[in-house]
Protein backbone atom coordinates (compact mmCIF):
# COMPACT_ATOMS: atom_id res chain seq x y z
CA UNK A 1 0.00 0.00 0.00
CA UNK A 2 1.23 3.57 -1.07
CA UNK A 3 0.68 6.10 1.16
CA UNK A 4 0.86 9.67 -0.67
CA UNK A 5 1.60 13.12 1.83
CA UNK A 6 -0.90 15.68 1.50
CA UNK A 7 1.22 18.46 1.82
CA UNK A 8 3.85 16.95 -0.58
CA UNK A 9 2.94 19.70 -3.90
CA UNK A 10 3.16 22.07 -1.00
CA UNK A 11 6.60 20.92 -0.19
CA UNK A 12 7.85 20.90 -3.66
CA UNK A 13 10.69 23.36 -5.09
CA UNK A 14 12.37 22.95 -7.82
CA UNK A 15 15.38 23.16 -7.00
CA UNK A 16 17.72 20.61 -9.09
CA UNK A 17 16.87 22.77 -12.34
CA UNK A 18 17.42 26.08 -10.45
CA UNK A 19 20.96 25.02 -9.59
CA UNK A 20 21.90 23.80 -13.12
CA UNK A 21 21.27 27.58 -14.27
CA UNK A 22 23.37 28.60 -11.57
CA UNK A 23 26.33 26.04 -12.34
CA UNK A 24 26.04 27.80 -16.01
CA UNK A 25 26.65 30.78 -14.82
CA UNK A 26 29.70 29.61 -12.64
CA UNK A 27 31.41 27.75 -15.26
CA UNK A 28 30.98 31.20 -17.49
CA UNK A 29 32.62 32.94 -14.29
CA UNK A 30 35.21 30.87 -13.73
CA UNK A 31 36.06 31.08 -18.11
CA UNK A 32 39.37 31.96 -18.48
CA UNK A 33 38.43 34.30 -21.77
CA UNK A 34 35.04 35.68 -20.36
CA UNK A 35 34.96 35.22 -16.97
CA UNK A 36 36.51 37.31 -13.53
CA UNK A 37 39.81 37.62 -13.64
CA UNK A 38 41.55 35.79 -10.77
CA UNK A 39 44.87 37.30 -8.99
CA UNK A 40 46.89 36.33 -5.71
CA UNK A 41 45.59 38.87 -2.98
CA UNK A 42 46.90 39.64 0.66
CA UNK A 43 45.01 37.97 2.95
CA UNK A 44 46.23 38.84 6.84
CA UNK A 45 49.77 39.09 5.74
CA UNK A 46 49.55 35.49 3.60
CA UNK A 47 49.21 35.97 -0.56
CA UNK A 48 45.86 33.98 -1.42
CA UNK A 49 46.39 32.65 -4.81
CA UNK A 50 43.30 32.98 -7.75
CA UNK A 51 41.30 35.18 -5.48
CA UNK A 52 38.45 37.61 -6.73
CA UNK A 53 36.89 40.77 -4.90
CA UNK A 54 33.13 41.30 -4.39
CA UNK A 55 33.08 44.24 -6.39
CA UNK A 56 34.15 42.10 -9.36
CA UNK A 57 31.63 39.35 -9.14
CA UNK A 58 28.90 41.89 -8.32
CA UNK A 59 30.35 43.69 -11.98
CA UNK A 60 30.40 40.75 -14.20
CA UNK A 61 26.99 39.97 -12.81
CA UNK A 62 25.60 43.52 -14.09
CA UNK A 63 27.41 43.06 -17.48
CA UNK A 64 26.33 38.99 -18.08
CA UNK A 65 22.98 39.64 -17.25
CA UNK A 66 22.09 43.49 -17.75
CA UNK A 67 19.90 43.65 -14.18
CA UNK A 68 19.50 45.94 -11.45
CA UNK A 69 22.58 46.28 -8.90
CA UNK A 70 19.61 44.50 -6.08
CA UNK A 71 19.55 42.00 -8.13
CA UNK A 72 22.73 40.93 -8.82
CA UNK A 73 23.28 41.56 -5.27
CA UNK A 74 20.61 38.77 -4.07
CA UNK A 75 21.65 36.40 -7.05
CA UNK A 76 25.52 37.10 -5.71
CA UNK A 77 24.47 36.30 -2.22
CA UNK A 78 22.56 32.69 -3.03
CA UNK A 79 26.69 31.85 -5.00
CA UNK A 80 27.98 32.20 -1.54
CA UNK A 81 24.55 30.30 0.13
CA UNK A 82 24.90 27.63 -1.85
CA UNK A 83 28.56 27.10 -1.39
CA UNK A 84 29.28 27.87 -5.50
CA UNK A 85 32.01 31.26 -3.54
CA UNK A 86 33.31 30.85 -0.17
CA UNK A 87 35.16 33.98 1.71
CA UNK A 88 38.05 34.86 2.38
CA UNK A 89 38.02 37.22 5.41
CA UNK A 90 34.88 36.53 7.05
CA UNK A 91 34.42 32.83 6.42
CA UNK A 92 31.26 32.64 8.43
CA UNK A 93 29.45 35.55 6.83
CA UNK A 94 28.18 33.87 3.58
CA UNK A 95 26.88 36.85 1.77
CA UNK A 96 28.46 38.59 -0.98
CA UNK A 97 29.95 42.18 -0.23
CA UNK A 98 29.88 44.46 -2.92
CA UNK A 99 33.06 45.97 -1.93
CA UNK A 100 36.83 44.69 -2.02
CA UNK A 101 35.96 41.31 0.13
CA UNK A 102 38.08 38.75 -0.83
CA UNK A 103 36.48 35.38 -1.99
CA UNK A 104 37.24 31.93 -4.16
CA UNK A 105 35.67 29.72 -5.96
CA UNK A 106 34.79 26.52 -4.96
CA UNK A 107 36.17 23.18 -6.14
CA UNK A 108 33.16 21.56 -8.80
CA UNK A 109 33.45 18.30 -6.55
CA UNK A 110 31.51 20.29 -3.83
CA UNK A 111 29.29 21.81 -5.79
CA UNK A 112 25.49 20.92 -4.21
CA UNK A 113 24.30 19.11 -7.03
CA UNK A 114 26.91 16.49 -6.87
CA UNK A 115 24.55 15.06 -4.35
CA UNK A 116 27.86 13.98 -1.72
CA UNK A 117 26.23 13.30 1.05
CA UNK A 118 27.41 14.99 4.00
CA UNK A 119 27.61 12.27 6.55
CA UNK A 120 27.91 12.06 10.07
CA UNK A 121 31.44 10.84 10.22
CA UNK A 122 33.29 13.30 7.72
CA UNK A 123 31.44 15.51 9.99
CA UNK A 124 32.55 14.26 13.13
CA UNK A 125 36.33 14.56 11.39
CA UNK A 126 36.19 17.53 10.55
CA UNK A 127 35.23 18.90 14.77
CA UNK A 128 37.42 16.75 15.75
CA UNK A 129 40.54 18.12 13.83
CA UNK A 130 39.40 21.55 14.55
CA UNK A 131 39.16 20.50 18.55
CA UNK A 132 42.81 19.32 17.68
CA UNK A 133 43.68 22.64 16.55
CA UNK A 134 41.69 25.05 18.78
CA UNK A 135 42.29 23.20 21.79
CA UNK A 136 38.85 22.07 22.45
CA UNK A 137 37.40 26.10 21.61
CA UNK A 138 34.42 25.25 19.75
CA UNK A 139 31.34 27.04 19.00
CA UNK A 140 28.30 26.24 21.27
CA UNK A 141 26.66 24.47 18.60
CA UNK A 142 29.44 22.68 17.80
CA UNK A 143 30.50 21.04 21.04
CA UNK A 144 26.55 19.99 21.30
CA UNK A 145 27.29 18.26 17.76
CA UNK A 146 30.47 16.92 18.81
CA UNK A 147 29.25 15.07 21.74
CA UNK A 148 26.11 13.89 19.94
CA UNK A 149 28.38 12.35 17.40
CA UNK A 150 30.94 11.10 20.20
CA UNK A 151 27.93 9.20 21.20
CA UNK A 152 26.24 8.36 17.93
CA UNK A 153 28.93 6.55 16.15
CA UNK A 154 30.88 5.92 19.28
CA UNK A 155 32.14 2.31 17.89
CA UNK A 156 34.29 4.23 15.47
CA UNK A 157 35.29 6.94 17.28
CA UNK A 158 38.97 6.01 17.20
CA UNK A 159 39.06 5.83 13.28
CA UNK A 160 37.59 9.30 13.27
CA UNK A 161 40.27 10.78 15.94
CA UNK A 162 43.09 9.08 13.77
CA UNK A 163 41.63 10.44 10.55
CA UNK A 164 41.50 14.04 12.00
CA UNK A 165 45.22 13.71 13.52
CA UNK A 166 46.39 12.53 10.32
CA UNK A 167 44.65 15.39 8.28
CA UNK A 168 46.04 18.04 10.85
CA UNK A 169 49.39 16.76 10.38
CA UNK A 170 49.37 16.63 6.60
CA UNK A 171 47.45 20.24 7.00
CA UNK A 172 50.38 21.80 8.77
CA UNK A 173 52.77 20.59 6.25
CA UNK A 174 51.24 22.86 3.63
CA UNK A 175 51.98 26.05 2.46
CA UNK A 176 50.78 28.62 4.68
CA UNK A 177 48.52 30.24 1.80
CA UNK A 178 47.16 26.96 0.79
CA UNK A 179 46.66 25.78 4.28
CA UNK A 180 44.56 29.04 4.75
CA UNK A 181 42.43 28.80 1.55
CA UNK A 182 41.50 25.14 2.35
CA UNK A 183 40.57 25.95 5.95
CA UNK A 184 37.98 28.76 4.88
CA UNK A 185 36.68 26.62 1.82
CA UNK A 186 36.38 23.38 4.80
CA UNK A 187 34.60 25.94 6.83
CA UNK A 188 32.16 27.24 4.06
CA UNK A 189 31.46 23.69 2.87
CA UNK A 190 29.98 22.62 6.55
CA UNK A 191 28.10 25.62 7.00
CA UNK A 192 26.47 25.46 4.22
CA UNK A 193 25.97 21.20 4.52
CA UNK A 194 25.21 21.74 8.21
CA UNK A 195 24.00 24.86 9.23
CA UNK A 196 24.26 26.26 12.70
CA UNK A 197 21.24 27.54 14.52
CA UNK A 198 19.83 31.04 13.59
CA UNK A 199 21.23 30.22 9.75
CA UNK A 200 19.14 30.09 7.03
CA UNK A 201 19.26 26.56 5.83
CA UNK A 202 19.55 27.11 1.42
CA UNK A 203 19.53 23.19 0.93
CA UNK A 204 16.78 22.39 2.99
CA UNK A 205 14.20 21.30 0.35
CA UNK A 206 16.58 19.00 -0.85
CA UNK A 207 17.93 18.61 -4.33
CA UNK A 208 16.37 15.75 -5.80
CA UNK A 209 12.94 17.53 -6.32
CA UNK A 210 12.65 18.11 -9.89
CA UNK A 211 9.19 17.03 -10.71
CA UNK A 212 6.70 17.32 -8.16
CA UNK A 213 6.69 14.22 -5.97
CA UNK A 214 2.60 13.77 -5.28
CA UNK A 215 2.96 12.79 -8.89
CA UNK A 216 1.80 9.65 -9.65
CA UNK A 217 4.24 7.81 -11.98
CA UNK A 218 3.88 4.48 -13.64
CA UNK A 219 7.25 2.38 -13.45
CA UNK A 220 8.27 0.25 -16.56
CA UNK A 221 8.70 -3.55 -16.36
CA UNK A 222 12.92 -2.33 -16.53
CA UNK A 223 12.50 -0.74 -13.20
CA UNK A 224 10.80 -3.71 -11.38
CA UNK A 225 13.21 -6.10 -13.01
CA UNK A 226 16.12 -4.43 -11.94
CA UNK A 227 14.54 -3.99 -8.30
CA UNK A 228 14.07 -8.18 -8.21
CA UNK A 229 17.72 -8.23 -9.67
CA UNK A 230 18.67 -5.98 -6.40
CA UNK A 231 16.74 -7.79 -3.75
CA UNK A 232 17.94 -11.34 -5.41
CA UNK A 233 21.48 -10.26 -4.84
CA UNK A 234 21.21 -8.88 -1.29
CA UNK A 235 19.22 -12.25 -0.03
CA UNK A 236 22.68 -13.94 -1.45
CA UNK A 237 25.19 -12.08 -0.22
CA UNK A 238 26.88 -13.79 2.75
CA UNK A 239 27.10 -12.16 6.03
CA UNK A 240 30.52 -12.71 8.40
CA UNK A 241 30.13 -14.19 11.88
CA UNK A 242 31.45 -12.01 14.41
CA UNK A 243 34.02 -14.66 15.52
CA UNK A 244 35.23 -14.88 11.98
CA UNK A 245 35.67 -10.94 12.36
CA UNK A 246 37.39 -11.00 15.33
CA UNK A 247 39.37 -13.97 13.56
CA UNK A 248 40.74 -12.17 10.97
CA UNK A 249 41.68 -8.78 13.52
CA UNK A 250 43.57 -11.43 15.51
CA UNK A 251 45.52 -12.61 12.65
CA UNK A 252 46.41 -9.42 11.24
CA UNK A 253 47.90 -8.55 14.85
CA UNK A 254 49.73 -11.52 14.79
CA UNK A 255 51.35 -10.89 11.11
CA UNK A 256 52.04 -7.36 12.11
CA UNK A 257 53.38 -7.91 15.02
CA UNK A 258 57.30 -8.66 14.48
CA UNK A 259 57.47 -5.53 12.40
CA UNK A 260 56.45 -3.40 15.65
CA UNK A 261 59.26 -2.29 16.94
CA UNK A 262 57.47 -0.96 19.94
CA UNK A 263 56.18 -4.14 20.77
CA UNK A 264 58.83 -6.10 19.60
CA UNK A 265 61.46 -4.31 19.90
CA UNK A 266 64.20 -3.56 17.09
CA UNK A 267 68.00 -3.71 15.93
CA UNK A 268 70.46 -2.27 16.52
CA UNK A 269 68.72 -0.24 18.65
CA UNK A 270 65.36 1.08 19.85
CA UNK A 271 65.35 4.41 18.35
CA UNK A 272 62.15 5.74 20.98
CA UNK A 273 64.15 4.48 23.93
CA UNK A 274 68.22 5.27 23.00
CA UNK A 275 69.52 8.08 20.92
CA UNK A 276 70.83 6.00 18.76
CA UNK A 277 69.39 7.08 15.13
CA UNK A 278 71.48 3.61 13.44
CA UNK A 279 67.57 2.30 13.15
CA UNK A 280 66.20 5.59 10.99
CA UNK A 281 69.17 5.25 9.08
CA UNK A 282 68.94 1.38 7.87
CA UNK A 283 65.51 2.26 7.31
CA UNK A 284 65.83 5.10 4.95
CA UNK A 285 62.66 5.74 1.76
CA UNK A 286 65.44 4.78 -0.65
CA UNK A 287 68.16 3.27 1.18
CA UNK A 288 70.89 0.88 -0.95
CA UNK A 289 70.24 -2.13 0.75
CA UNK A 290 66.69 -2.60 2.61
CA UNK A 291 66.74 -4.90 5.70
CA UNK A 292 65.49 -8.30 5.77
CA UNK A 293 62.70 -7.37 7.90
CA UNK A 294 61.15 -4.54 5.85
CA UNK A 295 61.70 -6.68 2.97
CA UNK A 296 59.64 -9.53 4.49
CA UNK A 297 56.71 -6.96 5.22
CA UNK A 298 56.16 -6.55 1.40
CA UNK A 299 55.05 -10.22 1.10
CA UNK A 300 52.29 -9.18 3.56
CA UNK A 301 50.16 -7.59 0.82
CA UNK A 302 50.46 -5.46 -2.65
CA UNK A 303 49.50 -2.16 0.03
CA UNK A 304 52.33 -2.96 2.12
CA UNK A 305 55.16 -2.84 -1.27
CA UNK A 306 53.90 0.03 -3.22
CA UNK A 307 53.58 2.58 0.14
CA UNK A 308 56.98 2.15 0.60
CA UNK A 309 59.55 4.17 -1.83
CA UNK A 310 62.08 1.30 -2.04
CA UNK A 311 59.16 -1.70 -2.49
CA UNK A 312 58.18 0.70 -5.26
CA UNK A 313 61.62 1.57 -6.67
CA UNK A 314 62.38 -2.31 -7.08
CA UNK A 315 58.90 -3.07 -7.86
CA UNK A 316 59.44 -0.87 -11.12
CA UNK A 317 62.18 -2.40 -12.59
CA UNK A 318 59.86 -5.31 -12.73
CA UNK A 319 57.57 -3.77 -14.33
CA UNK A 320 59.79 -2.25 -16.88
CA UNK A 321 61.63 -5.85 -17.46
CA UNK A 322 56.91 -6.59 -18.29
CA UNK A 323 56.86 -3.96 -20.69
CA UNK A 324 54.25 -1.99 -18.22
CA UNK A 325 56.29 0.54 -16.39
CA UNK A 326 53.85 3.63 -17.52
CA UNK A 327 51.59 1.58 -14.48
CA UNK A 328 53.64 2.66 -11.76
CA UNK A 329 54.09 5.94 -13.25
CA UNK A 330 50.66 6.64 -13.54
CA UNK A 331 49.44 5.55 -10.07
CA UNK A 332 52.31 7.93 -8.88
CA UNK A 333 50.90 10.80 -11.03
CA UNK A 334 47.64 10.26 -9.27
CA UNK A 335 49.11 10.18 -5.95
CA UNK A 336 50.80 13.22 -6.77
CA UNK A 337 47.16 15.13 -7.76
CA UNK A 338 45.63 14.12 -4.99
CA UNK A 339 48.11 15.42 -2.40
CA UNK A 340 49.79 17.92 -3.86
CA UNK A 341 49.43 21.53 -4.53
CA UNK A 342 45.78 22.42 -4.57
CA UNK A 343 46.58 25.46 -6.98
CA UNK A 344 48.19 23.38 -9.60
CA UNK A 345 45.18 20.57 -10.03
CA UNK A 346 43.88 21.41 -13.32
CA UNK A 347 47.52 22.04 -14.81
CA UNK A 348 48.37 18.03 -13.44
CA UNK A 349 45.42 16.43 -14.50
CA UNK A 350 45.92 17.43 -18.13
CA UNK A 351 49.83 16.91 -18.27
CA UNK A 352 48.42 13.35 -17.14
CA UNK A 353 45.58 12.87 -19.75
CA UNK A 354 48.38 14.00 -22.43
CA UNK A 355 51.25 11.47 -20.94
CA UNK A 356 48.86 8.58 -20.10
CA UNK A 357 45.55 8.63 -21.69
CA UNK A 358 45.42 10.61 -24.87
CA UNK A 359 45.21 8.90 -28.37
CA UNK A 360 48.97 8.01 -29.51
CA UNK A 361 50.29 8.97 -25.62
CA UNK A 362 53.79 8.88 -25.27
CA UNK A 363 53.41 5.94 -21.84
CA UNK A 364 49.86 5.20 -22.91
CA UNK A 365 48.10 2.87 -20.60
CA UNK A 366 45.71 0.40 -21.68
CA UNK A 367 41.95 0.52 -19.67
CA UNK A 368 38.99 -0.47 -20.18
CA UNK A 369 36.13 1.61 -22.41
CA UNK A 370 33.78 2.73 -19.79
CA UNK A 371 36.39 3.79 -16.88
CA UNK A 372 37.82 6.26 -19.96
CA UNK A 373 34.97 7.21 -20.33
CA UNK A 374 34.40 8.23 -17.01
CA UNK A 375 37.37 9.61 -16.80
CA UNK A 376 37.36 11.86 -19.95
CA UNK A 377 33.78 13.35 -18.71
CA UNK A 378 35.26 14.03 -15.42
CA UNK A 379 38.50 15.90 -17.13
CA UNK A 380 36.01 18.32 -18.64
CA UNK A 381 35.84 19.93 -14.48
CA UNK A 382 39.12 18.08 -12.88
CA UNK A 383 39.81 18.24 -9.51
CA UNK A 384 41.80 16.42 -7.05
CA UNK A 385 40.32 12.84 -7.13
CA UNK A 386 39.12 13.01 -11.02
CA UNK A 387 41.35 10.07 -11.92
CA UNK A 388 40.39 7.79 -9.05
CA UNK A 389 38.41 5.04 -11.72
CA UNK A 390 41.55 4.82 -13.18
CA UNK A 391 43.66 4.82 -10.99
CA UNK A 392 41.64 2.21 -9.40
CA UNK A 393 41.71 0.23 -12.37
CA UNK A 394 45.40 0.74 -12.93
CA UNK A 395 46.24 -0.47 -9.37
CA UNK A 396 44.08 -3.85 -9.05
CA UNK A 397 46.09 -4.69 -12.61
CA UNK A 398 49.20 -4.16 -11.24
CA UNK A 399 48.11 -6.02 -8.08
CA UNK A 400 47.03 -8.91 -10.33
Amino acid sequence: MTVTRLDQGQRYRPRMAFLKKIEALMMEMQSPDTGIKTQTQTVTVTSIPHAVTGNDIMQWILQRLQITAEEALHLGDLFVKYGYIYPLQEPKNLTLRADGSLYRFQTPYFWPVQGWAADDTDYAIYLAKKNIKRKGILEEYEKEHYNMLNQKINYKWDFVIMQAKEQYKAGKERKKEDRYALDCQERAYWLVNRTPPGMLNALEYGLDRVTDPSENKKNTMEFYRREIMYYQQAIMKTRVKSSVSLGGVVKYSEQFLSNDPILSGCLPSNPWISDDPDFWDLNAKLVEVPTRMRVERWAFNFSELIRDPKGRQNFQIFLKKEFSGENLGFWEACEDLKYGDQSKVKEKAEEIYKLFLAPGARRWINIDGKTMGITVKGLEHPHRYVLDAAQTHIYMLMKK
